[in-house]
């Protein structure tokens, strides 16, 4: 039945892949591991609260194991539920004997969610102790890098940041808007344009790399360009506090 379930994984199937593991025996040593491919599968097709019900349940079971409590944060943190994540980071990070490379991910998790919750200083510390375990990692130098450039403070470190993010991943969308973002904070318009440019044919359905294009063209007097961009990112259905933004930029 776990095998089974594996393959319906790898095909897509993930009704009959929750089938499969729903069907292993709770005195069976591969049922933990069993509900916790169960719960991603259910997230996957958006059956939510099962899968929080099922993670839940493990966490209480299995005190000293970081897995449930870790794949709990993440549901969360994906379903843009941050508030809720921090906790069950924070649970999974207190089970570690001692932080290694591979446990960059916790450290980046949480501070993504510490961001987003705009508790700025304990986002900061999580994202450079994330880099500190594993300093290559694209999301984590991206993520510090553009964040740094928002705020408009360590516009050189954060640009280190994100180019070197690019060299590992040069295709990528978002570290391409955090770099052409980042000359538009130096005032390097005709770059960040440039920048901003590839960014959106890589990402053309982002609604913050559309508003950060609307802006640089404005600044390089584009400004039917600018508009048409602006436009794009409410289409976009941005977050409520940017879309405010967007639409006082058009209206002003």
């Amino acid at each position: 039945q776990y095998s089974l379930g594996e393959l319906y994984e790898q095909t897509k199937n993930y009704d009959l892949a929750v089938l499969s593991f729903s069907r292993i025996p709770r005195e069976s040593a591969l049922w933990p591991l069993a509900q916790l491919r169960r719960s991603f599968d259910l997230s996957i097709i958006n059956r939510i609260d099962e899968a929080k019900t099922i993670l839940k349940e493990l966490v209480q079971h299995y005190p000293d194991d970081m897995r449930p409590a870790y794949a709990l944060a993440n549901l969360y943190r994906g379903n843009k539920e941050c508030k809720e994540a921090i906790p069950y980071f924070t649970m999974a990070l207190q089970k570690l004997p001692k932080p290694e490379k591979v446990h960059w991910a916790l450290y980046y998790g949480r501070g993504v969610c510490y961001e987003r919750t705009k508790d700025w200083a304990k986002a900061e510390a999580d994202l450079k102790k994330a880099l500190e375990l594993d300093e290559n990692q694209g999301l984590t130098l991206n993520y510090l890098g553009y964040v740094w450039i928002d705020q408009n403070i360590n516009l050189k470190e954060g640009m280190a940041l994100v180019s070197k993010a690019l060299e590992k991943t040069p295709d990528d969308g978002y570290y391409r808007d955090s770099l052409g973002w980042g000359y538009f904070r130096l005032k390097d318009y005709t770059r960040a344009v440039s920048e901003l440019e590839r960014a959106v044919v890589t990402r053309p359905d982002d609604p913050t790399i559309n508003d950060h294009l609307g802006d640089a063209y404005w600044e390089v007097g584009r400004k039917l360009e600018a508009k048409f961009q602006w436009k794009q990112a409410l289409d976009l259905k941005p977050e409520p506090e940017e879309e405010a933004k967007i639409k006082a930029k058009l209206e002003k």
